[in-house]
């Protein structure tokens, strides 16, 4: 039987669901699930039973997610520092992750899980990524790039989380996800995690409501300002390039037709380089994989 799917809704919980679905929806959610220790603590029971409890409320709180229509959901599982924690624990961590993912795995769920992960490791790998591909002459220095950058990170293929909820009332981010929750609703809530519920979930979607129309303005205004710095990188470049031709950059209309040319063929080279790149960078990333699951096999 499906561990997200078992259980319905009460009918006053999928009442206070349609109403909430009438209004904007987050479309992304991120969870900090922490607490789960000072649950344990709290219950007078081993560490391990905590973390259990934690995961068997991930799942718990997939079905809600997958009533309210969110679509995808990610988890900050665990962390790099967390490896500092006793060898027992940390083991523990390990085999109840193995139990508990395999299953959502099987169920082929709407969930990224961070596992060994921190956002400040993420974003220097980017950036070696791509200063290698400068260095093997698969991309301009010009081409380096906030979107590229994006591009870049292990969440390329998932939009930036619009909810970052953080349980157990700490207040902090915890080098997860920094550079994609830039423009997101950030929800912290003193309810530790295997105590998590419908209505702390509700309660976070209804504060990401409150703030939709500063939240999207704001990434609006981020993207078209982007756009604009690329456009003025462009220009630039052309305007070189008919310099070094003899044209006058603000010239005939000859002049004009031939900036519109170049700067056409500017972009579309650009964009051929990036994704030649991000081709040769997936294929890196696939062999790397490879030696490492033939390593640990």
């Amino acid at each position: 039987m499906s561990w997200i799917r078992e259980g319905e809704l009460t009918i006053i919980e999928r009442f206070c669901a349609n109403i909430i679905k009438a209004g904007p929806m987050p479309k992304h959610v991120a969870f900090i699930m922490d607490g789960n220790r000072r649950y344990a603590q709290k219950c007078h029971v081993e560490r391990q039973q905590g973390h259990s409890q934690g995961f068997d409320k991930l799942a718990q709180t997939l079905r809600w997610c997958l009533n309210l229509g969110i679509r995808e959901v990610t988890v900050y599982a665990f962390s790099i520092e967390n490896f500092k924690r006793s060898k027992e624990e940390v083991d523990g961590l390990m085999d109840l992750a193995r139990q508990k993912f395999s299953r959502l795995l099987e169920e082929q769920c709407f969930l990224n899980v961070c596992f060994a992960y921190t956002s400040r490791h993420e974003i220097s790998n980017a950036v070696r990524e791509m200063a290698w591909g400068v260095e093997q002459g698969l991309l301009e220095p010009s081409d380096v790039s906030e979107s590229l950058l994006d591009k870049c990170l292990y969440t390329n293929n998932s939009p930036d989380p619009d909810l970052l909820i953080r349980t157990s009332g700490e207040v902090r981010l915890s080098d997860f996800l920094l550079w994609q929750t830039s423009h997101s609703c950030l929800v912290f809530q003193s309810v530790l995690w295997p105590e998590y519920t419908f209505w702390n979930l509700c309660e976070a979607i209804l504060r990401f409501q409150m703030n939709y129309n500063a939240l999207q303005k704001a990434r609006d205004s981020y993207m078209e300002e982007r756009r604009r710095q690329q456009m003025e990188r462009d220009q630039a470049y052309v305007t070189k390039k008919l310099q070094q031709e003899g044209c006058s950059p603000r010239g005939a209309h000859g002049d004009s037709r031939r900036r519109r040319t170049l700067l056409q063929k500017c972009t579309a080279m650009r964009e051929e380089r990036i994704q030649g790149f991000l081709q040769a960078l997936e294929h890196k990333r696939a062999d790397f994989f490879e030696r490492l699951c033939t390593v640990s096999a």
